[in-house]
């Protein structure tokens, strides 16, 4: 049966932060991006891993010449990443979908607030 676990007052949680929670033996990522909230479990798929305790970073983009040479990289903040900081796989911050292969994501929880407190289902 589903619980709501208490995550922290909401006005302790600002943009771009997570929280890890630990319930048992699952431990869930929390984040709050743009006033949203979004959560998953702390598993990488790959192998494992931390993933929700990696760093947030927006979609790598390559930049080309005109005769498509690649000249350099940047960032695209519109669509943050999670990193897994095991081996770097990454998941739409968003979505919780594997970024180079969408079959694949992160397992979502649902985050509820309720009188000033943010819970997250587990």
């Amino acid at each position: 049966m589903a619980q709501q676990v208490f995550v922290c007052n909401e006005i302790e949680m600002k943009d771009g932060d997570v929280r890890i929670v630990r319930q048992d033996r699952i431990e869930v990522g929390v984040y709050r991006h743009e006033g949203a909230f979004y959560a998953y479990r702390n598993h990488c798929l790959h192998q494992g891993g931390p993933a929700c305790e990696g760093i947030i970073r927006g979609k790598v983009v390559d930049i080309y010449a005109e005769d498509k040479s690649f000249v350099a990289q940047t960032y695209d903040d519109s669509e943050p990443h999670i990193i897994c900081p095991w081996h770097g796989w990454e998941y739409k911050l968003k979505t919780g979908e594997c970024a180079p292969d969408p079959k694949l994501r992160l397992k979502r929880h649902d985050v509820v607030q309720r009188e000033g407190g943010v819970y997250v289902v587990i």
